[in-house]
């Protein structure tokens, strides 16, 4: 898109336009030039859209002209903005009294807060009014009279308020969407947002928030999305919960809590939220049995549980109408990961779930021993991750056929898998491959994988030598963990031509013979182990020519320098 954008100067010719009632302008690039101040010539246009466009400079006063607009959107995306206030006057924008719609993203607005709304509140029709990433740093507390009372949405995310929220919030008796993430506030949520009971969208995420999660939410029968995440939040959800279920008919669809203080377990009543799509607890401190009537949410597509110490078991009854899921994290738990969160996987092996995920992203949680047919069946998979999961299974080398033509990150490490790999696949859109810490042996597979930048095989039983033409099937390669193998032979010099390797271990094999002597052909290497193996000769002189190597691992070598 970037190369087909419009650029250059606008030509007045548009005036000739008599009638123009729409025009819009965004997404091209000019490259910083200033708003033309003819458009405030444009006196039929009802919309104009010039956001993500590289405008700059002074927003034109003349814009105020633009009586009949009813949709302006001067935004771009945060910290990017070249536009200003012309001199911070608000006069112009007071004259758009028929604005419906009104988007500033990004825009300064750091020294106009209490005068912008001032201003806003002269527009009776304004039903949007998009202010995120503004830099607001205080808005009036109250205002006498509310006159916007018909605006649907407002968004002040990302700007610099500060507790207490502002009491005239209360009062927009019509609205449905507040944004308000990425602020300060600090403290306890008010109970005067209980008279916000139109909301359907409720985002206060990224708030430093404490205290409990008002129980009056649950009483928002209307809310569709409702996001808390990255707060200090911390008690139970049993109240929450029961309000959503014990609405007529509950319209929530998204949920988010991750990233707070919950201590607590998921009641069961959340298998009543029959909408629900996304939910997501990760990184709390949510313990016991997570409840069989999850497995009742047919619309949920994206379930995190991840980073909670859970226990108990998943059956087979937890999943049983979850038609629809693509997303499942589960486990992780630190600070001390190398000890399994007491939840098990009690699966039969033939029992194939009815789902196709696309991501799953399992650790540090017993799944195996074996790698059950409902792991076999997941073969539209794009992110893998199952790390320290207790497999000790084989796995069909089919299934690594099926995943490859659009898998992008693989990682099954820190379980004891056996058996070979397939030896040659192509992963072309593959970036990360982390096979290591298990019990894989025979040749290193040889795939054709012209992104990955990280391949980690150490810690296996791969015997063999490193292939000659590795160089040509990683290109981009700049992590490679060959340790604690049972490689023999030489180092190829082929090695030396992956121009973006910084990291190389070959530690605790059997390789011999001398280095590679073009190590000045590596600009970016970094660290080398090839500590315990059979290596002798000198060390090449070119080693560290660049300037960047600062670690060399060459214990128990013949090396001469």
């Amino acid at each position: 898109m970037e190369s087909s954008s419009l650029g250059g100067k606008i030509n007045p010719s548009l005036l000739s336009l008599k009638h123009l009632s729409y025009l819009d302008l965004s997404r091209n690039d000019f490259q910083g030039i200033s708003i033309p101040t003819f458009f405030g010539q444009l006196t039929r246009l009802r919309y104009l859209n010039i956001s993500h466009a590289s405008f700059g400079g002074e927003i034109p006063a003349h814009l105020g002209n633009l009586s009949n607009l009813n949709y302006l959107d001067l935004s771009e995306e945060s910290g990017h903005s070249l536009l200003e206030l012309p001199s911070n006057n608000l006069e112009w924008l007071s004259n758009l009294s028929s604005l419906k719609y009104l988007n500033l993203e990004g825009v300064d607005l750091s020294n106009t807060g209490v005068s912008l709304v001032i201003a806003f509140n002269k527009f009776p029709s304004l039903l949007e009014l998009h202010l995120p990433a503004c830099q607001i740093k205080s808005l009036p507390i109250s205002l006498g009279n509310v006159n916007y009372t018909s605006l649907l949405i407002l968004d002040m995310s990302y700007n610099d308020l500060r507790f207490p929220f502002p009491e005239w919030f209360f009062n927009l008796s019509s609205l449905r969407k507040l944004y308000l993430s990425g602020n300060f506030f600090g403290a306890p949520v008010p109970s005067e947002f209980e008279s916000l009971k139109s909301l359907e969208a409720l985002d206060l995420s990224f708030n430093d928030l404490s205290g409990q999660i008002p129980k009056f939410f649950g009483n928002f029968c209307n809310l569709k999305t409702l996001n808390l995440a990255n707060n200090q939040f911390e008690g139970g959800i049993q109240e929450l919960l029961g309000g959503f279920s014990s609405c007529p008919n509950s319209e929530l669809e998204s949920l988010d809590l991750s990233s707070n203080k919950l201590k607590s377990q998921l009641p069961a009543s959340v298998g009543m939220l029959h909408n629900l799509k996304y939910l997501n607890l990760y990184n709390n401190d949510m313990s016991g049995s997570i409840p069989k009537s999850l497995g009742q949410l047919s619309e949920l597509v994206h379930l995190d549980l991840s980073f909670n110490p859970w226990e108990g078991f998943l059956t087979e009854a937890h999943f049983t109408n979850l038609t629809r899921l693509k997303y499942f994290s589960l486990g992780k738990v630190f600070p001390r990961p190398t000890l399994p969160i007491p939840l098990i996987f009690n699966v039969s092996y033939e029992w194939v779930p009815p789902f196709k995920l696309h991501k799953i992203n399992i650790g540090n949680c017993k799944v195996g021993p074996a790698f059950g047919a409902w792991l076999q069946s997941q073969t539209e998979l794009v992110f893998v991750k199952l790390s320290t999961t207790g497999i000790s299974d084989s796995i069909p080398v089919d299934w690594f056929v099926k995943l490859s033509s659009q898998v992008e990150y693989l990682d099954l490490s820190a379980n004891q898998i056996r058996g070979k790999l397939p030896l040659q696949l192509k992963l072309p859109n593959a970036l990360l491959l982390d096979l290591g810490h298990n019990q894989f042996d025979g040749p290193i597979p040889l795939w054709s994988c012209d992104n990955v930048v990280r391949f980690k095989l150490e810690t296996n039983s791969f015997s063999g030598t490193i292939p000659l033409n590795f160089d040509q099937k990683f290109p981009k390669l700049e992590l490679f963990y060959l340790a604690e193998n049972h490689l023999h032979g030489t180092i190829p010099s082929s090695i030396c031509n992956m121009k973006h390797l910084y990291t190389l271990s070959l530690r605790n094999n059997n390789l011999s013979g001398e280095f590679p002597k073009a190590w000045s052909l590596l600009p970016d290497i970094r660290i080398v182990d090839v500590a315990y193996n059979n290596l002798s000769g000198n060390l090449p002189s070119s080693m560290g020519d660049s300037g960047s190597l600062f670690h060399v691992e060459d214990e128990q070598q013949q090396f001469r320098g």
